[in-house]
């Protein structure tokens, strides 16, 4: 089984919509962890959203990535830019490494439907991510 670590900034919305869906499409082939450099909780957007794809991720926990120090990971993906580029040191030497700046939905503001639209192209986008990542290094 591979190990593999999603990290975000806070671990709430787009590494657990990650999680979720690395969960479905790689159970049987790698554990699957995420985390933030912060911890903010779980976006409730990001659930609802999951919601609608039949993707419970309300056991999901928000997670600090200082937490998985003791495990040696096979692939660590980034899913923001300010994670990327303050990720701490993670002891994992030999991972690989993966990158990939998803939209927030978070920073959005407006109507309900606006919310919702953005919530549905984040997932949709992620969604897609995992599905090709777990094709290209999981098969």
């Amino acid at each position: 089984m591979k190990n593999i670590l999603v990290l975000c900034t806070g671990n709430s919305c787009r590494s657990q919509m990650a999680h979720g869906y690395l969960n479905l499409f790689a159970s049987e082939k790698a554990n699957i962890y995420s985390a933030g450099i912060e911890t903010h909780g779980l976006n409730p957007g990001a659930i609802a959203i999951m919601k609608e794809d039949e993707i419970d991720i309300t056991t999901h926990t928000s997670n600090n990535v200082d937490e998985y120090k003791e495990v040696s990971f096979d692939f660590i993906i980034t899913v923001c830019d300010h994670a990327n580029e303050n990720c701490p040191y993670i002891p994992s030497e030999n991972a690989l490494r993966l990158h990939h700046n998803f939209f927030d939905p978070s920073k959005v503001n407006g109507t309900d439907s606006e919310k919702h639209e953005a919530f549905l192209k984040a997932r949709n986008e992620i969604k897609d991510y995992c599905k090709d990542f777990v094709s290209t290094y999981l098969s």
